[in-house]
């Protein structure tokens, strides 16, 4: 079960990936200190998560163009059909 799909948009900026993985583990050190280590150890384990997705194995991929207008083959410097004259 993949939780984060590391190929959408919004995490191809390294800054992005590094502020979940970064804010996951500070929420971990915010519970520990909390004495909460329930709570600290599910947060860790996200930011493991995240770290394992976004850093290590994250693999940019080029956008598909799939706006690209359809060229059409009787396209071309002639006169239209329509225009006939009499």
């Amino acid at each position: 079960m993949q939780l984060i799909d590391p190929s959408h948009p919004t995490y191809r900026p390294l800054w992005v990936r590094l502020a979940i993985v970064g804010s996951c583990f500070g929420w971990a050190i915010v519970e520990l200190v909390a004495a909460q280590p329930f709570w600290a150890i599910l947060a860790g384990a996200a930011g493991a998560y995240a770290a394992y997705m976004l850093l290590l194995t994250f693999n940019p991929q080029e956008p598909a163009a799939t706006n690209t207008p359809a060229q059409n083959p009787d396209d071309g410097d002639e006169a239209p059909a329509d225009n006939k004259q009499d």
